[in-house]
């Protein structure tokens, strides 16, 4: 019994063993095939890099503002009796816009006009008399400051009633209407608002340390967002004399021409200054920059050799430095030469070293200046 036990464990113990040798084996086999292991290549599009000249610019974004422009409002109390525009039409200035109902001081200016002409009479009369000395001087001097006072009460109900006729300041384009008829406007009420648009100005801030290039007698370009997107040119006229302690820029005015009238105030564009001669950079398309903290890169695609020696294509990561963007293109100052293929998309994926298959057939945007059917 005893040694049919122990013929027993040593069989069980010789199949554990066997057992295990051959499971060592396999785990072995596996780790040099996972060590011997190579990922596919990754699909990626590349450009080949050129050099190209840039004009050396500003670029911003601005806000149009109308070189005249008020809400214009009542001066004195009264009730609309007459509206003489149409809103989002061009006036002329002095044309009247409302008219409001003037017809007491139409009676007051009737009794002052008698009591002038009484004044006027009364001062005449005395006046022959002073000469013959047939009255006292007195009487004449009361006389002609009683015709000064009637005269100066005429005036001032005449520049009541026009005062109550609102006129346009400035010739513009007219905003939405804000009143009606027999409306009671109180001094101050909005009666429509007015905005001389030909010429404007459009306001934007540059960077402090880029003021002096943006001075005054500056060329600017000017476009506008949107499906129709149009370019207007115009000039520098006016650099803020105080910089913005919030964001450290100083705001620059120029003023544009607009005699279509399709600027309008509040509208935001696009602004370039251009501020000296151009400079040479290697434009790539932004889908070909690796942003990150710590510096941006690109990938460029070259031949390497895996640890067998093997030569195989992959991909190192150039740290460049970035200048200004243009449409689809951003420009590279430094870090890359003209004539080196680089990765345009795909970068996400990608790391020092990786292997890649490049395939051409579709390319990313790459334009200066994009025109999008659809914005």
């Amino acid at each position: 019994m005893v040694k049919r036990m122990i013929l027993m464990l040593i069989l069980t113990g010789a199949i554990v063993a066997v057992l295990g040798f051959v499971k060592f084996q396999q785990i072995q086999e596996a780790i040099a095939q996972g060590a011997a292991y190579q990922p596919p290549p990754e699909a990626v599009t590349t450009i080949v890099a050129r050099q190209e000249r840039w004009p050396t610019r500003l670029t911003a974004i601005g806000t149009m503002a109308a070189v005249q422009g008020v809400t214009v409002s009542a001066d004195l109390p009264g009730i609309v009796d007459r509206i003489s525009f149409e809103s989002g039409r061009q006036i002329n200035a002095g044309d009247v816009l409302v008219e409001l109902d003037t017809r007491q001081e139409q009676a007051q200016l009737t009794a002052a006009e008698a009591e002038r002409d009484l004044a006027r009479v009364n001062f005449d009369r005395l006046e022959g008399l002073v000469s013959l000395r047939a009255i006292a001087r007195a009487d004449y001097d009361r006389a002609g400051a009683e015709k000064k006072q009637t005269e100066a009460k005429v005036g001032e109900i005449r520049a009541t009633i026009a005062r109550k006729t609102i006129r346009a300041p400035f010739s513009g384009i007219l905003g939405i209407r804000q009143v009606n008829l027999g409306q009671y406007l109180s001094p101050g009420d909005p009666v429509v608002p007015l905005q001389s648009l030909n010429p404007i100005y459009v306001n934007f801030g540059v960077p402090q340390q880029d003021a002096g290039q943006a001075r005054a007698g500056r060329a600017i370009r000017i476009t506008t967002g949107g499906v129709a997107r149009a370019v207007y040119t115009g000039t520098v006229t006016a650099v803020n004399s105080v910089v913005d302690e919030a964001t450290r820029n100083i705001q620059i005015q120029a003023t544009v021409a607009n005699p279509n009238g399709k600027l309008r105030p509040g509208m935001f564009v696009e602004v370039e200054v251009r501020v000296g001669a151009s400079r040479r950079v290697v434009p790539l398309p932004a889908s070909a920059i690796s942003y990150a903290p710590y510096g941006d890169s690109v990938f460029i695609v070259t031949d390497l050799k895996n640890p067998k020696g093997e030569v195989y294509k992959g991909v190192r990561q150039q740290f460049i430095k970035l200048g200004p963007a243009q449409g689809d293109q951003i420009a590279v100052v430094s870090g890359l030469k003209p004539g080196e293929e680089v990765v345009t998309s795909g970068v996400f994926k990608l790391r020092n070293g990786a292997a890649v298959l490049v395939n051409n057939k579709v390319q990313p945007a790459n334009e200066r200046a994009p025109k999008p059917e659809d914005s």
